[in-house]
């Protein structure tokens, strides 16, 4: 278990390996941070300064999720943007993206700068997400470019996919000059129907109607279409089967600016965790065969997938004591994510170089963050990691509002030693 407080005013980080993801390379020398910044280290005065050794640790830029739902306005049963900060800084995030599909949705720029506003002094760095239609009904384009000038990064109708092809291409078409991608769930609702697990001889097993891949590949590939159509940006979210994978990988190889992410429960997880009917690994997309788990990895490996998003989606214990049909879709992901992530990648001959882009560079490059140096004068948003160290995943490791997670009692290689932000810091006890 670990322990969250302010930053302290002076901490010097010795013995560790730096790892600049802003510029690819690596180097073995002490960090300073005072102030909330990073200084030279003999600038510091030994008698106040607080040490952090980081001997066989890796010492690199914070973490940035893309993707991640705190629930604030309107479900703060589930989570807040306090307790979803708190999570993230102890998964080794300094800077999170939330959904716009809160209670009302984020779709206007009041709804934008209200949360930018609650989220200030926040230990992490919350930014917005704005929904693409009014209401997330799929009817009416929202007020894209008044909820950018207001600080949307991007817009989504998140769980909501955009079932109307000629709005989602205006969408396209008008937010083409605003810098910021449209990310449209990958769902075919009709195709989808009522499935709440992967489609397979497995949920004919267990007598749970399926959600097939080709439920994924068509909304894919149909919006894949209209970015090449209008040149406008599409991000592909949490993708989860091979087809999926293949199709980025193909309009890539035709010059499309197409990004794409994976989860760290898609590309770590197979939908044998729905044997016993298991509601905390039921979610949206669905836990897929190895197969199409294997073909996730490979879309990391290769570039096809530009990078992780953990899809933090928090729910009440009730919720997910319901039966399967009824228990709603999602799972939290923010504190297991580097330990699912650098499991996984590790054994598919990934380096912790690798893997620390996909959580950083990766993300940032997908929506046009700068990626600040690891040098003096930058903020102090840092994450200490210790690649070596096996670990199991337990409730004392949970720190957002809600519990469900399918990897409780998991035992993970690769651990967030600490996490640095101007505003706060995390550091195992």
């Amino acid at each position: 278990m670990g322990q969250q407080a302010a930053l302290p005013k002076e901490l010097l980080i010795t013995g560790g390996k730096i790892y600049d993801p802003a510029t690819g390379k690596s180097r073995r020398e002490d960090l300073g941070v005072k102030d909330g910044r990073l200084v030279d280290p003999a600038s510091l005065r030994p008698e106040k300064a607080q040490v952090l050794d980081a001997t066989g640790c890796v010492v690199t830029h914070g973490f940035i999720d893309i993707h991640a739902h705190f629930r604030e306005p309107g479900r703060e049963d589930k989570e807040t943007l306090v307790t979803g900060s708190q999570a993230a800084l102890a998964g080794g995030f300094t800077r999170v993206c939330v959904m716009p599909n809160t209670d009302p949705p984020i779709d206007s720029p009041e709804g934008v700068r209200a949360t930018l506003e609650r989220a200030e002094g926040l230990p992490v760095r919350v930014q917005v997400i704005g929904a693409i239609t009014k209401g997330q009904r799929g009817e009416e384009l929202a007020e894209l470019r008044e909820m950018r000038a207001a600080g949307a990064v991007a817009f989504s109708d998140d769980g909501q996919p955009i079932r109307d092809g000629q709005l989602l291409k205006r969408a396209l078409q008008y937010t083409k000059d605003l810098g910021v991608p449209v990310i449209n769930h990958a769902e075919d609702v009709h195709l989808r129907a009522d499935g709440v697990m992967n489609e397979s001889a497995l949920s004919t097993r267990l007598g749970l109607p399926g959600n097939p891949v080709e439920a994924e590949g068509a909304m894919i590939y149909r919006d894949l279409l209209l970015a090449q159509d209008t040149g406008g940006r599409v991000h592909i979210p949490h993708i989860s089967t091979a087809l999926g994978v293949a199709q980025v990988r193909a309009f890539k190889g035709l010059g499309l600016a197409v990004t794409a992410e994976a989860t760290p429960h898609h590309l770590g997880l197979t939908e044998e965790l729905m044997r016993g009917f298991n509601t905390q690994a039921k979610v949206a997309p669905p836990l897929r065969t190895e197969e199409n788990r294997q073909a996730v990895v490979a879309g990391l490996l290769d570039g096809t997938i530009d990078c992780i998003a953990t899809d933090h989606a928090p729910h009440t214990v009730e919720e997910k004591e319901q039966d399967m049909l009824r228990a709603p879709f999602g799972m939290i992901g923010l504190e297991s994510a580097f330990g699912l992530v650098h499991t996984t990648l590790r054994a598919a001959g990934m380096d912790i170089e690798g893997i620390i882009n996909l959580l950083t560079a990766g993300p940032a490059a997908v929506m046009g963050f700068d990626l600040t140096p690891l040098k003096p004068g930058s903020p102090a948003e840092l994450v200490v990691l210790r690649p070596d160290e096996e670990w199991t995943f337990t409730r004392e490791d949970i720190y957002s509002r809600s519990r469900n997670s399918p990897m409780l009692g998991m035992t993970f290689t690769g651990r967030v030693v600490a996490t640095l932000t101007p505003n706060g810091w995390f550091i195992q006890s």
